[in-house]
């Protein structure tokens, strides 16, 4: 007993260390994680400065907000105060409260406005991904290369030494290193929703429209893991998303093969994607 309590010590005592050396290699969803996955490029990385400004902001009230019940509390008991003031109205007080919640709106506002003009920017594309979310799988399209293919969550049967039940795929999205991608996603027959946490990105595929994101990929190979976050029926769990970067070397080692397993028959009409994209 005493042998397996000095193991689960020991353990717990490296899971950090675990942590930190599983984050070189892949952005996942970890056991006793706290706070957001690991941000990659500019997009994430501004969306988790946002989201902890906010958590410091929303700490501090709350801990006043708290001071000031505990102080009500304490100084005006019945016991202390066998006469309550009838006092209705303080100008200070109604002058402060109202202006003060607006200077926070006011501080809070200026990262997120921000952040969401810089979502929204038009970017020069070193590439660009279709992606079409379907019952219940994803399918990549890439149209400059004329190739695609589907994409399937491995089952639990036939996961390999290292595969991550739940999350890994038998063909994921392979990406360059430190290109920027514009993602137009669409969807085949009910919505999903194309989520990866730590790229920050995050759209409805959606029947009948095109709807439009990009991302920017980080130096160095790399794994990054989604979910569809979109409740899409009943196999709506087995639906996740890899990406995986490799250098622009490999990337083009990979391409050579795919254009050989994934081509298309037909290739893909520019012109239909760009007409898409107008309409909507």
């Amino acid at each position: 007993m005493k042998e397996n309590n000095l193991k689960k010590v020991f353990l717990t005592a490296l899971m950090p260390l675990i942590f930190l050396i599983d984050y070189s290699y892949a952005s996942e969803p970890l056991p006793w994680q706290l706070g957001l996955q690991p941000p990659a490029g500019s997009i994430a990385t501004m969306a988790n400065d946002l989201h902890n400004l906010l958590l410091v902001v929303i700490t501090a009230i709350s801990l006043f907000v708290l001071f000031l019940l505990i102080y009500v509390c304490v100084k005006f008991r019945a016991d202390k105060n066998p006469n309550p003031s009838k006092r209705t109205h303080n100008s200070v007080l109604e002058v402060l409260w109202t202006v003060i919640p607006v200077l926070i709106l006011v501080v809070i506002a200026v990262p997120s406005f921000r952040l969401l003009y810089y979502l929204d920017k038009q970017i020069e594309p070193d590439m660009t991904i279709k992606v079409t979310g379907v019952q219940w799988y994803w399918n990549y399209e890439y149209p400059d290369q004329n190739l695609g293919f589907d994409s399937y969550m491995i089952s639990d049967e036939d996961l390999q030494p290292g595969q991550k039940r739940l999350l890994d795929v038998d063909n994921p999205l392979v990406l360059p290193e430190g290109s920027k991608i514009k993602v137009l996603i669409a969807g085949n027959d009910v919505l999903h929703s194309f989520f990866v946490p730590s790229l920050a990105v995050q759209e409805y595929s959606v029947p009948g429209k095109l709807n439009e994101v990009w991302m920017d990929i980080p130096k160095g190979e790399k794994t990054y893991y989604g979910q569809c976050n979109q409740i899409c029926g009943i196999n709506h769990s087995y639906m996740p998303i890899v990406i995986k970067v490799l250098t622009k070397e490999n990337y083009e080692t990979w391409l050579k093969k795919a254009r050989t397993e994934f081509a298309l028959l037909e290739p893909l009409s520019k012109e239909n994607l760009v007409l898409a994209e107008v309409k909507n």
